[in-house]
């Protein structure tokens, strides 16, 4: 898809939140350091100009690295972080969901080749990630999970043009990844952990806390863990002055 890098400016202001440290949360809920994340957003700003060819014949194949091989690692590696095993199957699940509904959308309600423009009353770099996004957060709930689910979601759409061009010996081009599929697989991971962020976030503040009720033994530990890490990371006064606050509260509940 020729247009407007909308993919591109997404991942700079991102790269911008990240520098300044205003994307913490959000990157301790996917167990990635800051730097860890400027050197990922670097990998898809850098690998997006960057195509590896996979099959040459009546197909020409190429996979992008920036909308390609580095999201399908970072899916990797955040579905590796997984904080039960529940969790880690709910996030193959809500993969596999939202490339079916993204799959339904593009190919019967918008035209064949998703990332065509001029064929549709609506332009499928919106669509797609919004629809997405909002499937991968309704099935997969955790940040984690609907990060991983709207990521590979949108690329799977390419991975099924390539089967379907390379079974059938149809001539043509597939750019897994590149293209108009690099901005929709950006701006759905985005939509996706945007929204359980402020959503997730909205429930914490309004139940007073993550629920820990009835829940896995690991999910607890790793939030424990993940408020020991941002405990540790604060100057020494900040730690001091909540050590103390904490003392006051627990001698006036006595």
């Amino acid at each position: 898809m020729t247009g407007f890098p909308v993919g591109m400016i997404a991942l700079l202001i991102i790269s911008i939140l990240v520098y300044f440290g205003l994307a913490h949360r959000v990157l301790d809920r996917m167990r990635l350091t800051d730097k860890a994340a400027l050197v990922i957003l670097l990998g898809i700003i850098v690998g997006s100009f960057i195509n590896i060819p996979l099959y040459s014949g009546q197909t020409n194949a190429s996979i992008n690295v920036g909308g390609g091989i580095v999201p399908i690692a970072l899916a990797i590696y955040v579905l590796s972080k997984a904080g039960t095993a529940k969790e880690w199957i709910r996030a193959i699940g809500a993969t596999i969901v939202t490339a079916a509904v993204v799959y339904f959308i593009s190919s019967t309600l918008m035209s064949g080749d998703p990332w065509q423009t001029g064929t549709d009353f609506i332009d499928p770099l919106y669509v797609i990630p919004i629809v997405a996004g909002l499937t991968a957060y309704i099935v997969g709930r955790s940040r984690r999970s609907a990060f991983i689910a709207a990521t590979l979601g949108v690329l799977t759409l390419d991975i099924i043009s390539f089967i379907r061009l390379i079974s059938t010996g149809t001539r043509g081009t597939i750019n897994i990844g590149g293209a108009g599929a690099f901005d929709a697989i950006i701006l759905s991971g985005i939509i996706a952990v945007l929204l359980a962020e402020i959503i997730g976030e909205t429930r914490e503040r309004l139940q007073g806390g993550p629920a820990s009720e009835n829940r896995p033994s690991e999910l607890i530990e790793g939030l424990e863990d993940i408020k020991t890490e941002k405990y540790d990371a604060q100057p020494a006064f900040k730690r001091d002055l909540k050590d103390a606050e904490r003392n006051d509260k627990e001698e006036g509940e006595k």
